[in-house]
């Protein structure tokens, strides 16, 4: 059968968002939404599986998905076009997950490198939710039969899973499958990968090596989505570099980690190729370019950090349109979740 394309993402609101948040996830949503019918999710059931110290608590993570919702609509997210949610207001996304942890193998999840990363060498310590996240992450996508996934370099082992899952599924219950209408034995899909932009990876400030992280104890490793202008500028100026100008090919950036990070984010800022940038400021000092990227990112983030403040400060409008994208998302969980049910062998009403 021809599954109906759809694009399924889920941001974790864990808080701090940034720059990276941004580049690397954030600007393709907006993109895609031209192109693409989205769903876009508040993965606030992801955001407990680590220890509450992490997530911060009840307050902080309602606070959480709300400040990612209002980053959604800030940079752009059309939530009336598009479904924008929270995870939790919809039970399929556990529902599945039972089912899907019943088809998915402890091998495959062994296989996980970003457990591992995760727990850390007190494995034995860390919750059933975190080992068993991305069989949760694959009910997310699947859930809506999602056909695509924009993901980073960390996801693609999950989306892998995700497609192992569906395959094995539609195998286990291929008779059922087909004696329930679907001739090809395919229910669910095994949904693409879109790898997007640029600067999908953006490094901290003050160590080009590092990921830009929420989690860095200087603040000025990174840009948050709630920044002002001024303090865009200053974290910008204060940026590591090195003592070299500015490369005029890209060959010369592949050992100067520093130099290249903030290339990127010109460049993905800017909407132009890595290459482009060089071509105009390659030769010259950083104080110069340095300049030229702190007016690229005032004039990109500054407007969302004053949008995203006024929607936090009416949370009652937020959540209504979380409420509202949970609605919409309803319709096509609880339809996948029927004809799920009825495939398994489940007795429900009729």
């Amino acid at each position: 059968m021809a599954f109906v394309e759809r694009v399924f993402s889920g941001v974790q609101p864990t808080g701090n968002l940034h720059l990276g948040n941004y580049l690397g996830a954030i600007v393709n949503f907006v993109k895609m939404q031209q192109t693409h019918n989205c769903i876009y999710c508040v993965v606030d059931m992801h955001a407990i599986t680590q220890g509450v110290e992490v997530w911060g608590g009840p307050a902080e993570l309602a606070r959480n998905t709300r400040e990612v919702t209002a980053a959604f609509i800030a940079s752009g997210i059309d939530a009336k076009k598009h479904i924008v949610f929270n995870q939790s207001q919809i039970a399929g996304h556990a529902e599945l997950t039972w089912i899907f942890n019943c088809v998915a193998r402890i091998g495959w999840l062994n296989r996980m490198t970003q457990f591992k990363e995760k727990a850390g060498k007190d494995r034995e310590n860390a919750s059933v939710g975190l080992y068993d996240y991305p069989v949760l992450m694959a009910a997310d996508i699947l859930l809506y039969r999602a056909t695509h996934v924009p993901v980073g370099e960390d996801q693609k082992q999950h989306l892998e899973l995700s497609r192992d899952i569906a395959q094995k599924f539609n195998n286990d219950f291929g008779d059922s499958i087909r004696g329930h209408g679907f001739a090809d034995g395919l229910f669910f899909p095994q949904p693409e990968p879109l790898i997007t932009g640029p600067a999908t990876r953006v490094m901290s400030l003050r160590d080009g090596t590092k990921k830009m992280s929420k989690s860095d104890a200087s603040d000025n490793s990174r840009i948050n989505l709630t920044d002002d202008a001024d303090t865009i500028a200053q974290k910008i100026r204060k940026a590591k570099t090195d003592p070299e100008p500015l490369p005029s090919e890209e060959k010369g950036l592949e050992t100067r980690p520093e130099a290249d990070n903030l290339v990127g984010i010109y460049a993905a800022l800017a909407g132009v190729s890595k290459q482009e940038v060089l071509t105009q400021f390659g030769g010259g000092q950083f104080s110069s370019f340095k300049n030229a990227l702190v007016d690229v990112c005032v004039a990109k983030l500054a407007p969302i950090a004053s949008e995203m403040k006024k929607l936090v400060a009416d949370p009652g409008h937020v959540d209504s349109i979380l409420v509202d994208g949970a609605n919409r998302a309803r319709g096509i969980a609880d339809e996948t979740m029927r004809l799920t049910k009825d495939i398994v062998g489940f007795i429900r009403p009729r």
